[in-house]
């Protein structure tokens, strides 16, 4: 049987920003957006569902008299992800 994938998950931009937050355990924005190729507002509106779903931290400081925003994943992100993919797989697999 196929298992139900998490909709905040099933989102193009968010699964990148999770996959890459996943090897790198946290980031600044401004590596997010290079990497997905994302325009900042889209981003900043996809990393905030993230936020809002509990799957990441955001932290809002200043370097060096410029503002800094660090994404951090939580262990309920870590948690959603390997469980988005587990049921990812399930429809990957040989049904019979």
């Amino acid at each position: 049987m196929f298992k139900e994938l998490d909709p905040i998950l099933h989102s193009q931009l968010r699964l990148a920003v999770m996959s890459l937050l996943i090897s790198v355990k946290e980031a600044e924005f401004t590596f997010l957006k290079e990497k997905t190729n994302a325009t900042a507002g889209n981003l900043s509106v996809q990393i905030q569902k993230l936020k809002e779903a509990g799957y990441i931290e955001i932290i809002k400081q200043f370097k060096d008299n410029y503002p800094q925003t660090i994404c951090k994943i939580t262990s309920f992100g870590v948690n959603a992800f390997e469980e988005y993919v587990k049921n990812l797989q399930s429809y990957l697999t040989n049904h019979k």
